[in-house]
């Protein structure tokens, strides 16, 4: 069994997480994961469990979607006994024409063995992980 991450480490997981999602990166996104996550869009109703079918392909589609995606200015809350994570932040995807679109969004992370074995999203518009 690993060592529980500290806050340090906690933060550095979710934000080298979202640094992979930013560049494309499909293969460092997954590596973020259990095999077994579940990644749920909350207040849209979707789920995907499984690292390498469901959540690629999800990844997948949100990078065909739009020529560039942001996530930024964040304010992380860190809960280092029971490996969790609670973070806010801005989110700009900018389409293939060009148009930028603005989010406000929240995701509660939770741990094992180092790793996010589930992640909850709440977004403040349209549904980018359809």
């Amino acid at each position: 069994m690993s060592q529980p991450l500290d806050a340090a480490q906690l933060q550095a997981l979710v934000e080298r997480y979202f640094s992979a999602v930013d560049s494309k990166d499909v293969p460092a996104t997954l590596a973020c994961f259990t095999p077994d996550a579940h990644f749920c869009i909350a207040n849209h109703g979707v789920s995907y469990r499984g690292r390498d079918e469901a959540m690629r392909g999800m990844f997948e589609r949100l990078h065909a979607r739009y020529a560039q995606v942001w996530h930024g200015d964040f304010d992380h809350v860190f809960d280092v006994t029971n490996q969790r994570v609670a973070s806010r932040f801005l989110v700009k995807n900018t389409t293939h024409d060009g148009q930028v679109l603005h989010k406000n969004n929240c995701n509660f992370f939770a741990l094992r063995h180092g790793l996010f074995c589930e992640v909850f999203v709440y977004m403040s518009a349209d549904n980018s992980l359809s």
